[in-house]
């Protein structure tokens, strides 16, 4: 997790920083497959979340709809449709850091826990979280993402300024 939120971080001396970044990983080994950051705003793509992307590019890279034997690693709790896209590839386990509640202080979010999307479901995969919480929630807290945030459409500033 903490690589991750590094890599993510790298985001934030850019123009266009993002908080929300996503590690795939072999469950066993513990070997990187590949990592993403949300897309939502460079690809004019509401479904462009991180874990979202993540599991597009890795099913390709395997050829193959199911990652079971794979762990996803995320800065934020899943959203709804995230996890759900989790439970449909067959990842073992999901485990995040900062939480939805944390996103919702920055951003619109529904507000369902990983956990209960997963429960509802008659798939199987572990949630955990928060893991290594405050490293992650500092992304979102950082200045210049603080600034980024403001702009968003979806921001809770910019939606109360409407």
């Amino acid at each position: 997790m903490a690589a991750l939120a590094a890599f993510t971080g790298l985001s934030l001396q850019t123009d266009r920083p993002i908080p929300f970044g996503c590690s795939i990983v072999n469950t066993k080994t513990g070997e990187l497959l590949l990592r993403a950051r949300n897309a939502v705003a460079r690809e004019f793509d509401p479904s462009s979340h991180a874990e979202v992307r993540a599991i597009r590019l890795a099913t390709k890279r395997l050829k193959s709809v199911s990652l079971s034997g794979y762990t996803l690693y995320t800065t934020c709790e899943p959203c709804p449709m995230c996890m759900s896209a989790a439970l449909w590839a067959s990842l073992d386990r999901v485990v995040f850091g900062a939480t939805i509640e944390d996103c919702n202080r920055h951003c619109r979010q529904i507000q369902i826990p990983a956990t209960e999307v997963a429960a509802r479901s008659d798939m199987h995969c572990i949630v955990d979280g928060p893991v290594l919480h405050d490293v992650c929630y500092a992304l979102f807290t950082h200045p210049n993402m603080l600034k980024a945030f403001s702009t968003w459409s979806t921001s809770k500033q910019a939606t109360a300024n409407k």
